[in-house]
Order: C-alpha cells, then sequence, then structure tokens
C-alpha cells in the first residue's frame, strides 16, 4: 500500500489545483457586478516593473456597479488609465484627478450567453485536466502491477481514484452552477 499513497497523493494535489486554477479563471470573467478580481490581470509600469493595479492603489467597488481605483502616487492615474484602456476588460475609465472609476455597464442578453457559454468551457478544460489526472494514476498503477503490486490493491487503488475524481468533478460542476447564476442573474 506504499507504493500507491503517493500516486494518489499526487493525483488529488493535480486536481485540486485544476480546480483552483478553474476558480480564478471564472472570476476574472464579468458578470454585470463590480468585481474588484476582474482587474487582476492588468499590470501598470511601476518603476520599470510590470505589477497588478493592486500592488500601487487601493480598489474598492463602493456599489455594485462602480470599481473605484486611489493610486497611493498621484502620478501614477494616468500609467493606471492607460494600462486600463489597453487592456483586455472593455470599460472605459473616468479619471477625477484623484481616482478612477470604472462602471460596470449592464450585460445584454446576448453577452450574458456568450459569457455562460466562456465558463462553460473553462470548465469542460478543468474536467479534462481532472480526468487526466485520474488517467494517470491509474496508468502508474498498471505499471506497478508488472512490478509485483497484488492485483487486488491496485483494483482497490483504481476505486479510491475514482472516488476522488467524483468528488472534483462534482465541485466543478457546483462552480460552474454559481458562475452561470450570477452571469445570467439581471
Amino acid at each position: 500500500m506504499q507504493d500507491i499513497k503517493p500516486i494518489l497523493t499526487h493525483a488529488e494535489d493535480s486536481m485540486e489545483a485544476t480546480v483552483l486554477f478553474l476558480d480564478e479563471a471564472l472570476a476574472h470573467i464579468r458578470a454585470g457586478k463590480a468585481n474588484p478580481r476582474i482587474l487582476d490581470g492588468v499590470k501598470v509600469d511601476y518603476y520599470g516593473q510590470h505589477v497588478p493595479i493592486a500592488n500601487v492603489a487601493t480598489i474598492t467597488t463602493p456599489d455594485a456597479k462602480t470599481i473605484s481605483i486611489q493610486p497611493w502616487e498621484k502620478g501614477l492615474i494616468s500609467i493606471i488609465e492607460k494600462a486600463l484602456l489597453n487592456s483586455d476588460i472593455g470599460i472605459t475609465p473616468m479619471n477625477n484627478g484623484e481616482t478612477i472609476r470604472l462602471g460596470i455597464p449592464p450585460l445584454t442578453e446576448d453577452r450574458r450567453r456568450q459569457l455562460a457559454k466562456q465558463s462553460k468551457a473553462e470548465c469542460e478544460d478543468a474536467k479534462i485536466s481532472v480526468r487526466n489526472s485520474r488517467r494517470d494514476a491509474i496508468e502508474h498503477f498498471k505499471k506497478l502491477v508488472k512490478e509485483g503490486l497484488p492485483e487486488d490493491v491496485e483494483k482497490d487503488a483504481e476505486v479510491t481514484i475514482q472516488k476522488v475524481h467524483d468528488k472534483y468533478i462534482r465541485k466543478i460542476d457546483d462552480l460552474y452552477l454559481a458562475k452561470e447564476k450570477e452571469i445570467m442573474t439581471v
């Protein structure tokens, strides 16, 4: 049993990392209400370094349709504004000299469906990754059988890895349902 424990642990760690990556990817999909995480991918030039906006400014959501960015240094306002315009978030910043405001426009029905489809595609990719982790573990078990691992231990390990697989597939489905509900809620 000692031979299969590290394989099971590695497969489960891989599946957990997949779910965490999916959660991060879904957070960047805009759902019609203000979420500071949509700015995570936007980098600004700060003294020669490309850093996330959160490292040089305070990001808040004063209401459900607005993101407010308060730079720590006044000179950063134009740099942050330029980075937002060049990013793929698709929102034009409004600058009042001290803060930058992003007004989150309401989503159209077509855009909501498109975002739900994008979320589903992200979830399908995550499911494929989880299945690949399961397959790799099972292949490893089969190699161990050739090296002398009893077949009943291998079958028990396959059942165990299948249960772990099912648990992570359910987590992915739950994440998708939550994101779909968030996107489709007007």
